[in-house]
């Protein structure tokens, strides 16, 4: 009964936050944290140790998948670079300075547990994508950061590991860079087998329930074979939720889909202020337990303090090379227009069509899957050209420069994984409460000062905002037009198919083909994910009402 009551109390808890945040300004883990801290001081209520096992193997693998699950995959492709590199080169990158920063000031810590600590605070959180969401900054940015936040966990965290590994047995470098590709290379398969099985099994399961069921086993199919077989679970689930979200528009019914999305959402919420919850009650006790060991815990906000500001100017070392990076990308593209529209004048006219398609078979990825004699086809070489003109369009509209990289520095703060990582340290670690203090410090002194700022931060550096609503209403126009067309094609067909007087399953034919035209633009990227995604959003809800 005292579980059940805890659980029904926390649950209370989580719900008020997310009410109460927009209203009072502050961000819900915080609201969480405090609330946990002033349950840890009631009468009755013990300390809090909360098995590591349960973080690590209960709680990581559904958040990272559901925030995959969540990725537009057209932003992600087109960004794949730049989020690679911010994800795991500057992970690792921060990992190893803020090693030996916390082995300086730690000299005491063993180099494997002070790099295991600096594994711990290297993840951004995704808190600082929902808030620049609402304040309206270019979705591009935004991407840049959720897919940061999400991938940069996992590496964090298989760094962890290796960390934790390397303190218990003599490793070399290479040997933990040798498991690190192992680790990363066989989580990656299995994530992407489980994220293509679980899109043929939820599309033969017709009850919506039961699917739903089913879909809470996916994070751990993925992420218990993996571990079985020495690789990273949470990568597993991190891949298995980018392939069920590229994939599920086109393989799974408006009904699961919609359910699906409500169910992770919640599932999202749920562990997220599960993990801000346990700070909370944790707190006062590695508090306790650091002034009892360490002569105060002053000293562990000094550490702390200097640890979030080397995260920062490290950050920002990263950041500006990237721009400079992304600004030659942009340079190239845009010199590129005038190749595509010389490719395209060829390949429309008659007597230079098939030359054309050779050269540019060449020039692609296709010669390695063709055979000599084989060539794609003209329409293939257009919708690379489409393509290719949709992407500088992109890069075109969004620039990256000094204001939207400053953005970029101070959104990259830490939160529910380097929380949750920090539970994770095994509780035989030397100096674990010390540890944990300084990434909890970390991760509340970063949600405070970063998170609570970042709105003065927008309008201060005034970085590129998203479309406005003009723009808006012109892309849904378009969108809208391209969808009318191709709804009027579908009532021809189905009527040239005899089929007269089915108005149901008239009006059935004529969503399934606006929705096989929305995401045949989505792969082009002619549109934006936003407005792909509210259409989608109304062609599902059609069809839905339809069939009930």
């Amino acid at each position: 009964m005292e579980y059940l009551v805890i659980g029904v109390v926390a649950l209370i808890a989580i719900a008020f936050a997310t009410v109460v945040s927009p209203r009072v300004g502050i961000a819900s883990p915080l609201i969480l944290v405090a609330i946990g801290i002033g349950a840890s001081a009631l009468p009755g209520v013990g300390p809090v140790a909360v098995d590591p096992e349960v973080i690590l193997a209960g709680v990581l693998p559904p958040l990272l998948y559901a925030a995959g699950v969540s990725i537009p995959a057209t932003d992600f492709r087109r960004e794949f670079k730049s989020i690679g590199a911010l994800s795991v080169v500057l992970t690792i990158i921060s990992t190893l300075l803020l090693g030996v920063l916390f082995h300086a000031v730690l000299p005491d810590l063993a180099w494997p547990w002070a790099f295991a600590l600096g594994a711990i605070v290297s993840p951004s959180d995704p808190v600082a994508t929902s808030i620049i969401k609402r304040l309206g900054v270019a979705p591009r940015m935004v991407s840049l950061l959720e897919g940061e936040s999400l991938l940069n966990d996992a590496t964090a965290l298989v760094l962890l590991r290796g960390a934790v590994a390397a303190a218990a047995s003599a490793v070399t470098i290479w040997g933990v860079a040798w498991e690190f590709i192992l680790a990363m290379t066989v989580a990656v398969i299995i994530g992407w087998l489980v994220g293509h099985l679980n899109l043929i099994i939820s599309a033969r399961i017709t009850d919506t329930t039961a699917n739903t069921v089913f879909t809470f086993t996916v994070p751990f199919l993925a992420s218990i074979p993996a571990e079985l077989m020495g690789a990273s679970g949470l990568v597993a689930a991190v891949v298995a939720g980018l392939v069920t979200g590229n994939g599920a528009a086109r393989a799974l019914p408006p009904q699961v889909r919609a359910s699906d999305h409500q169910t992770w959402r919640a599932i999202e919420l749920m562990l997220e202020g599960v993990v801000y919850l346990i700070l909370g009650l944790e707190l006062f006790t590695t508090v306790e337990a650091v002034h009892r060991d360490h002569q105060g815990a002053g000293f562990a906000v000094g550490v702390a303090a200097v640890a979030l500001l080397a995260v920062l100017v490290v950050r920002a070392a990263f950041i500006a090379p990237l721009l400079w990076f992304q600004a030659r990308r942009a340079a190239r593209a845009v010199a590129a227009r005038p190749r595509i529209a010389d490719a395209r004048a060829a390949l429309n006219d008659d007597g230079t069509h098939t030359g054309a398609i050779r050269r540019l078979a060449k020039r692609r990825p296709w010669h390695r899957r063709l055979r000599p004699s084989q060539h794609p086809t003209a329409e293939a070489v257009e919708r690379y050209l489409t393509r290719a003109e949709a992407d500088i369009s992109y890069l075109e509209r969004a620039p990256l420069g000094p204001r939207e990289g400053g953005l970029m520095v101070w959104a990259g703060m830490r939160g529910v994984v380097t929380v949750a990582a920090a539970q994770t340290l095994p509780l035989d670690a030397p100096d674990r409460d010390l540890l944990v203090l300084i990434a909890y410090i970390v991760a509340i002194g970063s949600l405070v000062v970063q998170g609570g700022t970042i709105a003065w931060a927008v309008r201060v550096l005034k970085p590129s905002m998203g479309a406005t609503e003009a723009e808006q209403a012109e892309e849904r126009a378009r969108l809208r037009e391209l969808l009318d067309d191709v709804g009027a094609e579908a009532r021809e067909e189905f009527h040239g198919a005899g089929r007269d007087g089915h108005h149901h399953a008239q009006h059935l034919h004529v969503i399934e083909a606006k929705r096989d035209a929305l995401l045949d633009v989505r792969s082009l990227g002619t549109f934006s994910s936003p407005a792909l995604s509210a259409m989608l959003a109304e062609l599902d809800a059609e069809q839905i009402r339809l069939e009930l």
